[in-house]
């Protein structure tokens, strides 16, 4: 019985996203298809120019020059925009800082210039003349935005897409983000929680590619987790499943009120290393902070590490035991095959890292502790994961148009 395209495009595409070139035959294995419907199901993709024939023709890939999608990382303090081809690959980039306190409305305007701004960028950099006309005929509509991604720092609705509570940028509560973008631009936007993101990313294309169980630890201005558990992404319920903020690893102060930020994230993040900092060293050398930005920046610190400050050392092994007692709570709860750590502050000062995480949970969990790495991708996991979430809404957005 001759089977349903509409249900097996999703997985070609997506499978072939995933691996970048494949040949059919391995897609049928991938998809558990037969041969011959992979081949009939992949001639409407190929008509529509979703897909194409590599260079030598014995194997299939995203076409690049079908569009591009914009990947946004949005940090408490900054964004980080990118623009890449339909085969992920970043075109253009940059990194924008923001002003948390100016609250939601001033943010997406600065977003949805940020994304004009890429895509004039790289319309920009197209060749001219001759150049400029072999380009247009063997690349069809080649800086078409066909989709955006943003990962946010804050639980999303899995129902709504709705951006609950950003807790390190004020006024973010219950903010319709996706649909502020999607009325400015008029193509699919998915949002999605950044360290969910980051771990999407790093599931295509960093260290925890072709791992089913593994947990991304996000460590920047404030901290969170992605979890996968059987090659999926776990949201939970209400969209907050990872989200370390809301731990609590001392017991006696259970029934204390904490604020926004919880108990662990107040001493586990870029922010509580920058108050232990402060406690320790005093305000960094430019000064009293004048802005929520600055006051939660955490680089005076490593810098004072680097400069063999004893007390900068002794603050960061207290936030990095904390984070270590954490992440021996989170091997007993899911026994992943791997935790990955990312964002800003891992870049601080990883061998300090990682040597105490491995003190602390080999000796809390001492048979069933797993690999403990930094993320491939540096700070980068977010975007990448912003870029394939921004190409699957775009091809399912395409899909949706085939006859």
């Amino acid at each position: 019985m001759k089977q349903p395209q509409n249900i097996e495009a999703p997985q070609i595409l997506d499978e072939i996203t995933r691996r970048g070139e494949i040949t059919t035959r391995e897609l049928a294995r991938g998809t558990g298809v037969k041969l011959s419907a992979i081949t009939q199901q992949l001639r409407p993709l190929l008509k529509e120019g979703l897909v194409q024939n590599t260079d030598k023709g014995d194997k299939i890939a995203l076409n690049s020059g079908y569009g591009c999608v914009v990947g946004i990382d949005m940090g408490a303090s900054h964004l980080h925009f990118a623009l890449a081809d339909f085969r992920g690959e970043i075109l253009n980039d940059a990194t924008e800082k923001i002003r948390p306190e100016d609250g939601p409305v001033k943010l997406i305007a600065q977003i949805k210039e940020g994304i004009r701004r890429q895509v004039t960028a790289v319309t920009r950099q197209r060749p001219a003349g001759r150049a400029a006309r072999h380009v247009r005929k063997q690349v069809a509509r080649p800086f078409a935005v066909r989709g955006i991604a943003i990962g946010v720092p804050s639980p999303v609705d899995p129902v709504s897409g709705v951006v609950a509570l950003a807790n390190n940028l004020p006024g973010w509560k219950n903010i319709h983000l996706a649909r502020a973008l999607e009325k400015e631009f008029r193509v699919p936007v998915s949002i999605e929680n950044d360290a969910n993101m980051a771990a999407i990313g790093e599931h295509w294309r960093g260290v925890a590619c072709g791992v089913t169980n593994f947990v991304f630890i996000a460590l920047g201005t404030g901290i969170g987790a992605g979890v996968f558990v059987d090659g999926k992404l776990v949201r939970g319920r209400t969209g907050s499943a990872g989200e370390l903020f809301r731990m609590n690893v001392e017991w006696q102060r259970w029934d204390e009120d904490f604020a926004d930020v919880g108990y662990f994230e107040t001493h586990v993040s870029g922010m509580g290393i920058a108050a232990e900092g402060r406690k320790l060293l005093g305000p960094p050398a430019a000064g009293q902070p004048g802005s929520l930005a600055a006051e939660r920046d955490a680089y005076f610190v490593f810098e004072s590490l680097r400069q063999g400050n004893p007390q900068a050392r002794s603050a960061l092994i207290k936030v990095f035991t904390m984070l270590g007692v954490g992440i021996a709570n989170i091997v007993a709860v899911l026994d992943p095959d791997l935790i990955v750590l990312g964002g800003g502050v891992v870049k601080g000062a990883p061998e300090l890292l990682l040597a105490t995480l491995d003190c602390v949970v080999h000796r809390i969990q001492k048979q069933i502790t797993p690999p403990i790495k930094i993320s491939a991708l540096e700070d980068k996991a977010q975007t990448y994961g912003a870029i394939f979430s921004a190409l699957t809404g775009a091809q399912k957005a395409a899909l949706r148009r085939l006859p």
